[in-house]
């Protein structure tokens, strides 16, 4: 439903308070958007998969090490099926709102993506 007149004032009005009181979070809300923030989570819980692989390679020291491990293996495993799942129902909902992108095309895009850094160089 659009807004009125009214409403679209007073979103305008929030809006330029918002960039005069917080200039830094209109920028960083500005170029984050939900790939990059998925990315970003992606890269995270690949690391805690690793950090678990070398806590399951320390079994001989202590047992109770390598289970920790496991538990992190796992719990990052889901969080990365989990992101990528958000970052694919994404691309079909923009598929089906008339964005026409092959399969491929849309793995290219999360690939770049992942690939990308979080926050790019100031200039």
């Amino acid at each position: 439903m659009p807004l009125s007149d009214h409403e679209q004032e007073v979103l305008d009005e929030i809006e330029r308070r918002l960039a005069q009181d917080d200039p830094k979070l209109v920028d960083q809300v500005t170029r984050t958007d939900l790939y990059s923030h998925l990315a970003r989570r992606v890269r995270l819980a690949s690391f805690a998969f690793i950090g678990g692989l070398v806590l399951v390679l320390a079994a001989p020291i202590e047992v109770w090490i390598a289970v920790g491990g496991f538990v992190v293996m796992v719990m990052s495993a889901l969080l990365v099926s989990r992101y990528l799942g958000q970052l694919t129902r994404d691309q079909l909902r923009s598929l089906q709102e008339g964005d026409r992108l092959s399969p491929s095309s849309i793995v290219a895009r999360i690939a770049a993506r992942l690939r990308r850094p979080a926050h790019p160089p100031k200039e």
